[in-house]
């Protein structure tokens, strides 16, 4: 597998690989809306608009099949964010790689700091007496790494229990001790195990995709007999990776909104 570029400033290990593409997802989400809307028009809507307006109707069909849409709609432009950044994150590490080679660690370095993954590499092959050489992949999905997906479901997390905590204070404490005041403790285990398995989902689903396509160009260039074949297992991987990053976007957003809604409702029902 491929190292992160890692490197330290002020006590923080900072992934450059994941800032890029964050910084890379939010410009082409970011483009992408402002061009749906810079001439809308209803006589004559353009392909782009046409296309915004179906995500739309989608994302509000979806908040409407977890709650009232009176209750949703606020709701609407979160949901909307949401899967548009996850689906393109998701797809980002499927185009191409861009991936760098260091046979010398101290050449590991970007922007006057060390790259400590790599040295790290170099560290660990001389302590065995072996020769070593370290590859970086700075483009990928960043949706691949598990701080990202986490980060994600925390900021999900944190809103629909900030939601019901304030706006359904009543309901939303009453649930914790359902149906009775013991089961307090397995609600609460409940609670963090729904923040646990909605990122790593999100981040098992995408970094299982990507290791099988490193390893498949790992095969490319092992031998020409590997290079043939890797191409049509290339190309059919990608086409299905693309199916899977629509429906790994789609799962975390109808769970962000089942959470939100489950937290604004009265848990009274599921109880009796």
């Amino acid at each position: 597998m491929h190292e992160a570029p890692v490197i330290e400033v002020g006590g923080l290990h900072l992934d450059l690989s994941v800032i890029l593409m964050l910084l890379v997802t939010c410009t082409i989400v970011f483009v992408v809306a402002r061009l749906a809307t810079r001439n809308l028009s209803v006589e004559n809507p353009g392909k782009l608009q046409n296309f915004m307006e179906w995500v739309v109707e989608f994302i509000r069909n979806m908040i409407s099949s977890t709650m009232d849409w009176k209750k949703g709609k606020p709701f609407l432009s979160l949901a909307m964010t949401m899967i548009l950044f996850i689906f393109v994150a998701n797809m980002l590490g499927l185009p191409f790689g861009v991936v760098t080679e260091y046979h010398d660690p101290a050449k590991a370095t970007i922007f006057g700091h060390e790259i400590t993954s790599v040295t790290e590499v170099f560290k660990a092959a001389h302590e065995k007496g072996e020769e070593a050489h370290a590859e970086v992949a700075w483009w990928k999905s960043p949706t691949a790494d598990l701080s990202v997906t986490m980060g994600l479901a925390l900021i999900v997390f944190l809103l629909s229990h900030g939601l019901g905590l304030f706006k359904n204070t009543k309901n939303y404490l009453k649930h914790y001790v359902q149906p009775y005041p013991f089961f307090l403790p397995i609600n609460i285990i409940e609670q963090l195990s729904k923040l646990l398995t909605h990122g790593v989902r999100l981040y098992a689903n995408i970094f299982a995709g990507e290791v099988l396509i490193s390893t498949i160009m790992t095969l490319a260039k092992a031998s020409i007999i590997g290079a043939i074949f890797s191409v049509p297992l290339l190309m059919a991987w990608q086409g299905f990776s693309i199916f899977v990053g629509a429906i790994q976007a789609f799962v975390f957003v109808i769970l962000m909104m089942v959470y939100i809604s489950q937290n604004l409702e009265s848990h009274d029902e599921e109880h009796h």
